[in-house]
């Protein structure tokens, strides 16, 4: 779904707009569209991975760690 977003919004489409054509596939939410609020937090998420990526993959290699930590004990 983020990448229809990103495209779309490239494109000059509203966020609001875009979500009336999109379907969440699974879980709770299956065959519903996505809240608002959502889509803003995946794309400022996306945002954040694009500005900072070493970072993403510091936070990602500790989190792996402590999760195999974790499951050794």
């Amino acid at each position: 779904m983020l990448h229809t977003v990103l495209r779309r919004r490239t494109a000059g489409e509203s966020v609001e707009k875009i979500r009336s054509d999109l379907i969440t596939p699974t879980g709770k939410r299956k065959g519903q569209g996505p809240g608002l609020t959502s889509i803003y937090r995946a794309l400022a998420e996306h945002e954040k991975r694009q500005a900072y990526p070493e970072a993403v993959e510091q936070a990602h290699a500790g989190f792996v760690t402590l999760t195999q930590h974790l499951h050794q004990k």
